[in-house]
C-alpha cells in the first residue's frame, strides 16, 4: 500500500494541474502543427535560422537552449559539462534545488524506495546511458558475438544490445518505451509523489519541459519508423536522430537533470549530420534499424 499522507491537498493541486496542463499543451501543439502545413503537407520552418521546422523546433522561445549543429571535428560527442549544464538548467526553468536528493535518486534508480519497481527501474538507467552516449560513456553492444562499444551521441543514434543502430526514439528503444513511465499518472509521477519528491515533478512541469513534450509528442508522431529529422539550412539539407530535435532533447535533459544534475552533464554539445548513406538506409528500412557493423565505418 501506498504512504501519501504526507502530501498535503495543496501540493497535490499543484501537480494534477500541471498533468492537465500538458495534455492542453500537447492538443494545442497538434493544432498549432495542423495549420502550419504548406499544401504539400511538409512543416513550415520556423524563420529563425536553426534550420528545424515546426513541430521540431519545438516552442521559439526555448529553441536557442539546444545544441547547434557542430563546427568543428573535435566538437562530435563532447558533453555539455556542468558549467553549461546548470546554465541549461536556469534557462529552462530549473535548478539544482529542484533535483532528487542522492537517496532519492539512488531508490528510483535502483528498484527501491515506496513502489519501486525493478523493470522501470532498469528502463530508466538505459534511457539515462543513450541520453548520455557521449565521449568517456560508450554504449556496449554484441555484434557478431563481440563486445563492441560506441559513442554515436551527437547523431541522435545508438546501438542497442543486439548490434542495430537506430535512432533513440525507434520504438524498440528504452528511451521510447519510457515514455509510458514518464506519461501524467505513470509510474515516475506516483513514485515521486509517493518518496518525498513531488517538489521535483512539480518544478519538471513548471519548467519548460511541459511546452516541450507537446510539441516532441507531436514530432514523434509525425516521423514513422526511422525517428529522424530533416535539418535545412544555407539551402544544405542533413538528418539527425530524433533526440537531437530541440523539443525531445530539452525535454530529455529536463527529466535527466531532475534525476540528476551530474548526469544531465554528460549530453551532447552539439548535433551533427548522420552520413547521407546511413541516413538512407535507416529511412529504408521497415524498422528504423540497421546492423552497426555494415555501416560503423563511417564514423570513423
Amino acid at each position: 500500500m501506498r504512504s501519501t499522507s504526507w502530501a498535503g491537498p495543496a501540493r497535490r493541486s499543484a501537480v494534477g494541474h500541471g498533468f492537465h496542463l500538458i495534455v492542453a499543451m500537447i492538443g494545442a501543439c497538434l493544432l498549432a502543427v495542423a495549420g502550419t502545413q504548406t499544401v504539400s503537407g511538409q512543416p513550415v520552418a520556423n524563420g529563425d535560422g536553426t534550420g528545424f521546422s515546426l513541430p521540431f523546433s519545438g516552442a521559439p522561445a526555448y529553441e536557442y537552449v539546444a545544441p547547434t549543429q557542430l563546427t568543428s571535428p573535435d566538437q562530435l560527442n563532447q558533453p555539455l559539462g556542468q558549467e553549461w549544464a546548470d546554465t541549461i538548467a536556469g534557462q529552462i526553468g530549473l535548478n539544482r534545488a529542484d533535483a532528487l536528493s542522492e537517496q532519492q535518486y539512488l531508490d528510483l534508480t535502483s528498484g527501491g524506495g515506496v513502489g519501486g519497481n525493478l523493470d522501470a527501474a532498469a528502463v530508466i538507467v538505459a534511457c539515462v546511458e543513450i541520453l548520455t552516449n557521449t565521449v568517456g560513456r560508450p554504449v556496449y553492444s554484441e555484434v557478431d558475438g563481440q563486445s563492441v562499444t560506441s559513442v554515436l551521441g551527437s547523431y541522435g543514434l545508438y546501438v542497442n544490445p543486439s548490434g542495430l543502430l537506430e535512432s533513440p526514439a525507434n520504438a524498440d528503444a528504452p528511451t521510447r518505451q519510457v515514455n509510458t513511465l514518464i506519461a501524467p499518472g505513470g509510474f515516475v509521477g506516483n513514485w515521486l509523489r509517493d518518496n518525498g519528491a513531488l517538489h521535483s515533478l512539480t518544478a519538471l512541469y513548471r519548467s519548460a519541459y511541459t511546452v516541450q513534450a507537446a510539441y516532441g509528442f507531436a514530432a514523434q508522431q509525425m516521423s514513422g519508423a526511422a525517428q529522424l529529422v530533416t535539418n535545412t539550412k544555407g539551402g544544405v539539407s542533413a538528418e539527425v536522430g530524433m533526440s537531437m530535435a530541440p523539443p525531445l532533447w530539452i525535454v530529455n535533459f529536463a527529466l535527466i537533470y531532475i534525476l540528476n544534475p551530474t548526469l544531465a552533464a554528460g549530453m551532447p554539445a552539439y548535433w551533427a549530420p548522420i552520413p547521407p548513406q546511413m541516413a538512407a538506409a535507416i529511412k529504408a528500412s521497415p524498422t528504423g534499424q540497421v546492423p552497426y557493423r555494415d555501416y560503423a565505418g563511417y564514423f570513423g
